[in-house]
């Protein structure tokens, strides 16, 4: 795993400062502690920090093609590489080193941008065409690794991993983009459509940019997608073949590594079959990590411990203080733009567990959105059967006007919080969906917000972005376009940013074996009824796990890793969150009533409502607005 950096001048080829791009690549030096590189021609430079992960002493970057036509920085790994590399080898390639960087290279030198559909893995990587003079940027289906990109002052397009590695160029300006913060309390995160700084974008999941000297910059390509539209047939015993076939794949191909591998390990569904299908193809035990709580409800250690028993792990835990928030500071620096995902704590904690004893470390992230796990999912496949059979303007009228007047019981019993749930019947099922996955709904977001920045923000609301991917998902049921947005939007931008993060601040490498694209596109075909079962998501991953893992590992409910930040923000935290609506920083910024937030605060310290993720929300963009030097 590596971090690259990159400038590229989209008119007058003028020469680039070999100086800037290595300040630039330096800024990412935590994504590859092992080695730099820079590489400079008319028009263009490429940096390089690498983490050594194979090939470790051969294939330095940025590298060149045997032919010296062609010229790569690449950040990820390509599990099928060795393949490649034989087909390459058949058509006439040569290669000088044994590792998949230079396979990408000839990949390219032979089949162009067709080369991408050949690659399984996790990857960004920039490659410059010495004979045509053009730039190609592309990122990896899912969009497990990040590119952000900024067209500069002097017509020029610098590009990094990471948004230090763009705010180490002087000419970049650090003005925030007031929709982002929109975007941001609704979410959590900056989503890949937007950036917290104007004029920084992110290359798309699943998208190519390839630019020419003297033309004006090529608009992204969408060169991979997942479709829902399709069902497979056959029965559960096929289809659940079928899937272990493709679990087994996944895990298999990605244990490849000439450094020590392991495992988070939480004791959870996810988790628990990447570890069992690596202890089924490994000669030696699985290394496995876990963190755990000193608080029984919020602890995992003992189911993580049984499948660690179960297939026999070099198993380590430790516990971690509930109260450990002394790393908030820290995450405002790690994710550059605000991130209020607070499981990232914990997150962090678990990865530095595991860089202790290895570098490399599979997951078990991506089967929620995959196999249909999330709660949320099987509330929109309910809640779109029930506007089946009420009109619109009915359910507008009467279950909005109820969920205008229903109180928002924090307090009460899940089953008496009604208000969402009915907000949400009201609304058509892309509206009820964006409601579902958002962290602060519209009508809270809109009483927080000055004046000044509501006639700014206009009609924009950060729901649109979700609502038109709904509408525009090839998918065929609800269910299908609640994961497909979950997939396409929530995983890239929350989870996969977490761990992305998280594991590279510690020069770690994460790998999801449960995201191989193969699986995902599998996944997408399964009948609704493999999906669900009453209330059981994930039902065909689970059932086709039975021969593994016991039941009280499949069938216990989903937990995570869960914070009390409620009760931080009415302790230790409360001078924080009070602090919030006296923040200089969000004062100046003139985004925000300030005697609103104050109010918030106040609320939720003296226990009359559940604040805390708006307020955590709050902490965060405002200590990264202190990291990013910004303000409005």
């Amino acid at each position: 795993m590596c971090g690259i950096a990159g400038i590229f001048h989209c008119s007058t080829p003028k020469p680039v400062d070999p100086s800037r791009v290595e300040r630039m690549a330096d800024a990412l030096e935590h994504r590859g502690p092992d080695g730099s590189g820079v590489w400079t021609a008319p028009g263009v430079g490429l940096g390089h920090r690498r983490l050594s992960i194979i090939d470790l002493e051969g294939s330095p970057q940025p590298m060149h093609s045997v032919s010296e036509r062609m010229v790569i920085s690449f950040n990820g790994e390509i599990y099928n590489y060795r393949e490649l590399r034989n087909e390459l080898e058949g058509l006439g390639s040569t290669f000088r080193t044994d590792g998949d960087t230079e396979v990408i290279l000839e990949a390219y030198e032979r089949w162009g941008v067709e080369c991408l559909k050949r690659l399984n893995g996790m990857f960004v990587f920039a490659i410059y065409d010495r004979k045509t003079r053009e730039l190609f940027l592309a990122r990896d289906r899912l969009g497990v690794k990040p590119l952000f990109m900024a067209l500069l002052s002097d017509g020029s397009m610098a590009f990094a991993s990471e948004l230090k590695g763009l705010l180490a160029h002087p000419l970049l300006r650090r003005d925030a983009d007031p929709l982002a913060i929109e975007d941001y309390l609704t979410w959590g995160y900056v989503p890949d459509h937007r950036s917290i700084l104007k004029g920084v974008e992110k290359l798309p999941a699943g998208h190519f940019r390839l630019m020419k000297h003297d033309a004006p910059p090529a608009a992204p390509v969408r060169w991979w997608d997942v479709s829902f539209a399709e069902r497979r047939k056959g029965t559960a015993a096929d289809m659940s073949a079928e899937l272990l076939h493709h679990l087994r794949e996944g895990v298999n191909s990605r244990m490849v590594s000439d450094v020590p591998l392991g495992a988070f390990l939480s004791g959870g569904v996810d988790s628990s079959s990447v570890v069992a299908l690596m202890a089924e193809a490994s000669r030696n035990p699985v290394q496995t990590c876990s963190i755990g709580f000193d608080v029984a409800a919020l602890d995992e250690t003992a189911y993580a411990e049984q499948v660690a028993t179960r297939f026999e792990t070099d198993h380590r835990s430790r516990i971690v203080d509930p109260d450990d928030f002394s790393a908030i500071d820290r995450l405002a620096g790690i994710f550059d733009e605000p991130f209020a995902d607070a499981s990232a704590l914990p997150t962090l904690r678990v990865c530095e567990l595991a860089r202790e004893n290895v570098t490399v470390a599979l997951s078990g992230d991506g089967a929620d959105e995959a196999f249909a796990g999330y709660r949320r999912q099987l509330f929109h496949a309910r809640e779109e059967q029930v506007r089946s059979f009420i009109p619109s303007g009915l359910r507008k009228s009467l279950l909005g006007g109820l969920g205008a007047i229903y109180p928002k019981a924090d307090w009460a019993p899940r089953p008496l919080r009604a208000k969402s749930t009915l907000l949400s019947l009201a609304a058509d099922g892309e509206e009820g969906y964006a409601r579902a996955l958002s962290v602060t709904p519209p009508e809270l977001r809109d009483t927080l917000y000055s004046q000044d920045f509501l006639a700014e923000r206009g009609d924009y609301r950060a729901e649109q972005a979700v609502m038109q991917m709904m509408r525009d998902a090839p998918a065929r049921s609800g269910l299908d376009r609640a994961q497909y947005v979950d997939l396409k939007f929530w995983l890239q931008g929350d989870i996969l940013t977490k761990v992305d993060r998280t594991s590279m601040a510690v020069g770690l490498e994460a790998r999801e074996p449960l995201l191989d694209h193969r699986l995902i596109e599998f996944a997408a075909t399964l009948p609704n009824k493999l999906r669900f079962k009453g209330t059981q998501g994930k039902w065909l991953l689970k059932h086709t796990m039975e021969r593994y893992l016991p039941d009280d590992i499949l069938y216990r409910q989903k937990q995570g890793f869960v914070l009390p930040i409620a009760q931080w923000l009415r302790g230790p935290l409360a001078g924080q969150a009070r602090a919030i609506g006296s923040s200089a920083r969000l004062g100046r910024s003139g985004w925000f009533d300030t005697k609103r937030l104050s109010q918030i605060a106040e609320a939720h310290i003296s226990g009359r409502s559940d604040h805390s993720r708006l307020l955590w929300q709050l902490i965060m963009l405002d200590k990264s607005l202190a990291q990013l030097k910004i303000a409005g």
